[in-house]
């Protein structure tokens, strides 16, 4: 299965229609979140719009530049709106969680540790019997693990809850945190994770990964 992964686009879309050409054929897009800039939430579907030559299922969160009224206009939209949802295609079972763990900047999608955890915890028991069955986990969230593809100036600033997806999810994909494209390979509970920071869409970046016997990634920017 190849995905193109996107995020950050910040309402503006002009390296869309680049990254789509560029990306060629695949088989499922996921977006990660903060598709507006503060809304207003109906540019979902000016960014659904330029996707649609790709000709496949679009699976999508918010992000916590987004406001919460998006997640009607995604359950309105031709895509898969995965807040808070399982969604399985083919052997790779998707769970999402938008949104973002406390900011300094008091954004208008954010959870609480606890919340995002509470939250993982469910998925993860709902996409289990998918795994039972030899199906691949990839949680679509759209901030980065704790200490993970998180670096800003004065730190990290991922979600520990986060964190406790390595190990038991096959691939994170996530955004958030603009200066930190990069993949890296967690492990715990002797299992491995790829994680994928896949970049700010509004700058022409985004990240192409193919699930087969293993994971690979490779940058779509422009």
């Amino acid at each position: 299965m190849k995905l193109l992964a996107i995020s950050d686009p910040h309402g503006d879309y002009a390296q869309i229609p680049s990254l789509v050409h560029k990306a060629g054929s695949v088989d499922v897009v996921l977006i990660a979140g903060d598709i507006t800039n503060f809304g207003p939430d109906e540019l979902t579907y000016d960014l659904l719009g330029l996707l649609e030559p790709l000709e496949c299922p679009v699976l999508a969160i918010p992000g916590n530049c987004d406001h919460r009224s998006i997640l009607a206009t995604l359950d309105a939209s031709s895509a898969v709106n995965l807040e808070n949802a399982v969604h399985t295609i083919g052997d790779v079972t998707f769970a999402g969680i938008g949104g973002s763990n406390p900011t300094p900047f008091d954004t208008p999608f954010e959870r609480s540790e606890d919340e995002i955890g509470a939250m993982l915890d469910d998925l993860l028991s709902r996409a289990g019997g998918a795994e039972e069955a030899g199906a691949r986990i990839v949680l679509l969230s759209h901030a980065p693990p704790k200490n993970t593809l998180d670096r800003i100036p004065g730190g990290n600033a991922g979600s520990e809850a986060i964190a406790g997806a390595i190990g038991k999810a096959d691939l994170i994909v996530c955004g958030h945190i603009h200066e930190d494209q990069g993949t890296m390979v967690g492990s715990a509970h002797g299992k491995e994770t790829v994680v994928v920071n896949v970049g700010q869409a509004s700058q022409g970046k985004s990240a192409i990964i193919t699930i087969d016997d293993g994971i690979k990634v490779q940058f779509n920017n422009i």
